[in-house]
């Protein structure tokens, strides 16, 4: 009996890092019966179930938990968004920032291909990142080759477990690719028809990279809020989420209450107007959602 961590799963085998060596596994049919179903980032326990498997016996419990991309125990999200092919969406940005603090794990947005951009599209970026370092976002950025990036984005990974996440074609291929060298993963190519790029990651898997591990998952562009109730929108927008401490009205959605703080910082310019357009249609999202029984 030995634990250990999955690193991957593929075809319903588990991957069980240990001691240096991945363990090949299958789990116990009685984890079906009981829904247990093991996720990449899970710790467990595992007996050996002859000559070179092992049966997973036990998972341990989790800290965290997303359900796309299906992985445990992450700690923070490191959002790739490039500023040029594909040109940055806010919206989008903000629908992943609102998943990642529903699941209360640390959101990091890195910037890409700036170094690919023109003056007038930087600059137009610029008082948006601003925005978003200034309520409390960490915003790195790749200017180009030169560019120290990586070695200031290796303290961030250091002892974590990180999802890269973002749109497809952004460069997140790219930037594992240079951090680790030895993956060599295979890079997408944008689709000039469709805009995006084509997605280029099959399966999950935790892979160590600057003394912490990291997840390149398939499937994240999938965002939706099946899990995040009306009321609860407003905590994840971090400066509405502050404001709202001032309205007149505890249960104040600041959609037409009177007495609102955030309307009022949004009319004063404190609040970005677009933050707050995205926030109302979010929760408008969440409002029109079929009932759940």
């Amino acid at each position: 009996m030995a634990e250990g961590q999955i690193r991957k799963a593929i075809s319903g085998f588990y991957y069980v890092e240990h001691e240096g060596q991945l363990i090949q596994c299958k789990s116990r049919g009685v984890f079906r019966l009981k829904k247990i179903n093991p996720l990449v980032g899970d710790t467990v326990t595992y007996v050996p179930d002859g000559e070179n498997d092992a049966l997973i016996t036990d998972v341990h419990p989790r800290k965290s938990e997303l359900v796309r991309p299906p992985i445990a125990n992450v700690d923070q999200a490191l959002l790739v968004f490039s500023v040029v092919e594909p040109d940055m969406s806010l919206r989008l940005l903000d629908r992943f920032l609102t998943v990642i603090e529903s699941h209360q794990l640390e959101p990091i947005i890195y910037i890409s291909k700036e170094d690919l951009a023109d003056d007038q599209t930087v600059e137009a970026n610029e008082s948006n990142l601003t925005y978003y370092q200034n309520i409390g976002y960490t915003v790195l950025r790749n200017r180009g080759n030169d560019d120290p990036l990586l070695e200031v984005l290796r303290p961030y990974l250091n002892d974590k477990t990180t999802v890269l996440a973002g749109q497809s074609g952004v460069g997140k291929s790219t930037l594992l690719n240079t951090l680790l060298p030895e993956l060599d993963l295979k890079t997408g190519v944008i689709s000039d028809a469709l805009g995006r790029g084509k997605h280029t990651t099959r399966h999950v898997e935790l892979m160590e990279v600057a003394g912490g591990l990291v997840a390149d998952t398939p499937g994240f562009s999938s965002l939706d809020f099946d899990h995040i109730e009306k009321e609860e929108l407003r905590n994840y927008f971090l400066e509405i989420s502050e404001a709202g401490e001032s309205c007149k009205f505890r249960g104040c959605i600041h959609v037409k209450e009177p007495g609102c703080a955030v309307k009022a910082q949004v009319e004063e310019g404190i609040i970005s107007e677009s933050r707050y357009k995205n926030y109302l249609l979010f929760l408008q999202e969440i409002m029109d959602r079929k009932p759940r029984y």
